[in-house]
């Protein structure tokens, strides 16, 4: 059975798309891509099954947390 899901990640589209689009997209059972949207930026997320979806969600996920990290330092 095959997934896809698409994460809108809401805030700055240009600082978030430069910081996230450098990682790793493709993967032996998943991909995602990223693009830019008025809103922030947009992943759209396939997978061969659900243990890789929640895989990819795991990784994006993280590199959001990250970044909300550093967003939070950065204004602090």
């Amino acid at each position: 059975m095959d997934y896809t899901a698409r994460l809108l990640a809401k805030g700055n589209p240009d600082k978030l798309f430069t910081c996230l689009s450098s990682e790793e997209t493709k993967f032996e059972r998943s991909a995602f891509t990223i693009k830019k949207t008025e809103e922030g930026v947009e992943f759209d997320i396939s997978a061969k099954d659900a243990v890789a979806l929640r895989a990819t969600l795991n990784s994006i996920t993280q590199l959001l947390t990250i970044f909300e990290g550093v967003e939070k330092r950065a204004r602090g």
